[in-house]
């Protein structure tokens, strides 16, 4: 049996590109803003202090996932509104701020995404 399917009707799903340079510039522009949220224990800022764990950006809203430097941060409250604020200004649509139950290593301070 011969295949009779005509090639030029035929369409395949586009591929995605292996690496996305928007996405990411949008990653690092939020990256950039949340720089402007200092732990005010710590004097350091979120990003510095590596307690940002990953961006999941989104076409109507998006995830930063992040931890604390402590589990009863007396600042957590003021640092997450503060973290969905930044982010919200670069993205413009509604970012969700989940907490990790992670501990923080101060040994990751200062590595950078």
């Amino acid at each position: 049996m011969t295949d009779t399917a005509d090639p030029a009707t035929t369409t395949e799903a586009p591929v995605p590109p292996l690496f996305d340079a928007e996405r990411r510039a949008t990653e690092l522009a939020i990256l950039d803003a949340l720089r402007a949220v200092v732990d005010p224990e710590i004097g350091m800022n979120v990003v510095e202090l590596a307690l940002i764990k990953q961006i999941l950006l989104g076409t109507n809203e998006t995830e930063i996932k992040m931890i604390l430097t402590t589990p009863f941060c007396p600042y957590a409250g003021s640092m997450i509104a503060q973290v969905q604020e930044q982010a919200e200004s670069v993205v413009e649509h509604p970012v969700k701020v989940t907490l990790l139950a992670e501990r923080w290593d101060p040994r990751d301070a200062g590595l950078m995404w």
